[in-house]
């Protein structure tokens, strides 16, 4: 009997995990969109030689119903959603990027005429969701970015 009870106790844990996850991941968080234009133009890819450019993008669909922070040399830039991207015109040198959630800040070297990707990869946890940025090759970066909606910035 105590067996089934434990059985029981398990299955009824499984469940509410389950469907919290799925709460968590199902729905969608609102962010201020940048004008089609803008999302357009910065879906050329155009370098530009007098600035770096840097998209930050989130194209997961996990974690969908939650914004994350982002910034930029310790400024807040705002927040992603899913399926979102940011784009950045930085001077050339060494920029600092963070993320909610993420334990270790990314540091990008930049040159003027530039692009570089970094990726936002949500990460569920039983206490709190976190984020992990990551710099990807151009082909990975640019397939994000192009499934993706630009959004404001801050900045």
């Amino acid at each position: 009997m105590k067996t089934k009870r434990t059985f029981n106790m398990i299955k009824i844990i499984g469940t509410a995990t389950i469907v919290t996850v799925m709460a968590l991941s199902i729905g969608c968080a609102s962010v201020d969109k940048a004008p089609a234009t803008a999302d357009s133009a910065a879906k050329q890819f155009k370098s530009n030689p007098n600035y770096a450019q840097v998209y930050v993008y989130r194209d997961e669909i996990l974690g969908s119903a939650l914004r994350m922070d982002v910034a930029v040399n310790g400024k807040p830039a705002g927040e992603t959603a899913s399926k979102s991207y940011f784009k950045f015109d930085l001077p050339a040198g060494t920029h600092t990027f963070t993320s909610q959630g993420d334990d270790e800040p990314v540091k990008l070297q930049t040159r003027n005429g530039g692009i570089y990707y970094l990726w936002q990869e949500m990460k569920m946890s039983m206490l709190a969701p976190k984020s992990d940025l990551q710099v990807v090759e151009d082909t990975v970066g640019k397939k994000g970015v192009l499934a993706s909606t630009m959004i404001q910035s801050k900045l």
